[in-house]
């Protein structure tokens, strides 16, 4: 990775550090509104990871002088982000049973259209820089 490919990740970074913190500093709020501490922080390492890897399947095709390559690696990540979403949303369930926080799943689906909003905007900047991508 270059330095302006990693330039575009910042935002992600940022994101995923306001969260974490929000998340620490501000645990009676959650507390009071019912939202599970635990669950925005692990379906925000998630996101962050899934989101870093998909970014890094992205870098890579873009590297390869075959065109169709980077949409294969867009396909590829937004398989390989939902499958991990989906049995990490599946497992969570499973395991809670009847007291899944309904509230802290609805954040975490709020945050993973964030992660993908924001990465989507820095792989196009980075798409756009290369002539034939």
């Amino acid at each position: 990775m270059n330095k302006t490919s990693l330039q575009q990740i910042r935002p992600l970074l940022f994101i995923f550090v306001f969260i974490t913190a929000f998340c620490i500093t501000g645990r009676n709020w959650l507390v009071k509104n019912g939202i599970s501490q635990e669950l925005v922080l692990f379906g925000n390492l998630i996101l962050f990871a899934v989101s870093l890897l998909a970014y890094y399947i992205y870098i890579r095709a873009l590297r390869s002088s075959n065109p169709q390559s980077s949409v294969r690696a867009m396909f590829g990540s937004f398989m390989i982000r939902f499958f991990v979403l989906a049995m990490a949303a599946f497992i969570y369930i499973m395991i809670a049973k009847k007291n899944v926080n309904k509230p802290g799943l609805m954040i975490c689906a709020g945050l993973y259209i964030l992660y993908t909003a924001f990465e989507t905007k820095a792989l196009m900047q980075l798409a756009k820089q290369k002539k034939n991508a």
